[in-house]
């Protein structure tokens, strides 16, 4: 039983439950006071012990469900066969065997697996399953292409070859009997291709996920399925939580400073230079400020959308984020980030200013005369967008001001390089003023270019 709760805790992880070896051996010694016997005592006592969210909780149980809706491998199960499954019986049945099995008796001389199939014994083959999946090591089961490997490996771990051989002699000797033990393996395969596909929604889930959002980070964001849009608006939090985690602890600590070793020896000379009191050295740091320029027009609503869900992300990394969002004109959007969840503040963002038609220089022009005292010499701007202004005026003068008063002038441009400068097309003209131009076209892209902003400032 240690061995098949050690492989749920694995399952356990796969369904997004993270289960840390400390939370392993509590769950251990939970399991040894409640005893295996009671399913949902035990169930709970897991749950009790390894959820740490109702969403895990959910998660964790979904996953106890399917793991134990298998038979548990008997400890007393007799091993089985890898070769020609022998274990010292006569392997060619008898007349007077054949003509008891006629009578319903499976023949002494047929090997084990097919005495067991002849006698339907659902308990017994079940558990014979799960000791041959044990074998087989089905808990190393990642992807589906991986199903037939692991279906041959246990049908060979329970002597599969031998069943051959009694089959091809009962067909001579016995052909009835031969019949029935034929529709007899055929729905033993089929309980054997559901342990696997079992095994592999248990074990092969986190590595599904993995490849899936490797997928994803790597799909140019203007090109997502509606389908995967759920999917996508989960990995920009992953991403905005990795940059939280990354970058939050380093902040804390320089508010702190580091130790200053001689002026903390000189404080507590009178103590023999035991450091009763503690001297810190503090390097001064400007308060870092970001400002976000996000064009949510028509042309590019569905990037912007993941844009302003990653900005939305900031205001918990960089204390001072102030956000603005343009089609033709431009309005300040940082309360609306600030006071509502992240699917509100979309909602209501893409209702005011969305998928308009892009207009650049009015943007600029509305940000000069209302926003401009905003920047300061410790200012970074980023501005997200495709740069497509319509033919219009440009106003790439007032981009020139953005950039003279501001830190850096960082723009993030969801097509890729080959279109910058065709069409309606303004980049070449902008990037002059610009400190960096990166191509933010995948999840991938974006999250590098973040966390490159983010972490000039630790």
């Amino acid at each position: 039983m240690r061995e098949n709760i050690h492989r749920f805790f694995r399952a356990a992880r796969g369904a997004g439950v993270h289960v840390s070896p400390a939370e392993s051996i509590d769950a251990m010694r939970a399991v040894a006071q409640v005893g295996v016997s009671d399913r949902t005592i035990l169930r709970d006592a897991l749950l009790l012990t390894l959820a740490k969210s109702q969403d895990e909780k959910l998660a964790l149980g979904d996953c106890f469900d399917l793991f134990f809706s298998q038979p548990e491998p008997r400890p007393d199960q007799p091993e089985v066969d890898r070769e020609d499954g022998s274990q010292g019986t006569d392997r060619s049945p008898s007349s007077s065997s054949a003509s008891e099995a006629g009578e319903g008796q499976p023949p002494e001389g047929l090997g084990p697996l097919a005495q067991m199939l002849l006698s339907q014994d659902r308990n017994a083959i079940a558990a014979a399953i799960a000791s041959a999946s044990g074998a087989a090591s089905l808990s190393d089961i990642r992807y589906s292409t991986q199903r037939g490997i692991f279906s041959s490996r246990i049908l060979d771990a329970m002597g599969l070859q031998r069943l051959r051989d009694d089959l091809d002699e009962l067909t001579a000797t016995n052909p009835a009997l031969a019949e029935r033990l034929r529709t007899a393996l055929d729905a033993f395969r089929e309980a054997v291709r559901d342990t696997v596909a079992q095994g592999l929604a248990l074990y092969a889930r986190e590595e599904a996920e993995n490849l899936r959002n490797e997928i994803l980070r790597n799909a140019p964001l203007a090109r997502i399925e509606r389908r995967q849009v759920a999917e996508m608006r989960a990995l920009i939090r992953q991403i905005a939580r990795r940059l939280r985690e990354r970058y939050s602890k380093p902040r804390k600590r320089q508010r702190r400073g580091h130790l200053d070793v001689r002026r903390t020896l000189r404080r507590n000379a009178a103590w023999g230079g035991v450091p009763f009191l503690t001297a810190w050295k503090r390097k001064h740091r400007d308060r870092p400020k970001i400002v976000a320029l996000c064009d949510v027009s028509g042309s590019v609503a569905q990037v912007s959308d993941f844009f302003l869900l990653l900005i939305h992300s900031l205001h918990e990394v960089v204390d001072d984020v102030s956000s603005f969002a343009f089609s033709s004109h431009l309005i300040d959007v940082s309360d609306i980030l600030e006071s509502k969840s992240p699917e509100e503040a979309m909602a209501e963002i893409m209702s005011k200013v969305g998928f308009g038609s892009s207009d650049y220089g009015s943007s600029l022009v509305d940000f000069e005369k209302e926003f401009m005292s905003t920047l300061t010499p410790r200012t970074t701007v980023i501005v997200l967008g495709d740069a497509r202004s319509n033919n219009l005026d440009p106003r790439a003068d007032i981009l020139r001001r953005i950039s003279e008063r501001s830190k850096r002038l960082v723009w993030l441009n969801p097509e890729g390089r080959l279109a910058w400068g065709f069409g309606d097309s303004e980049m070449p003209r902008y990037a002059t003023f610009c400190s960096i131009v990166r191509q933010c076209a995948t999840a991938q892209q974006l999250e590098r270019a973040v966390s490159d902003i983010v972490a000039t400032y630790q």
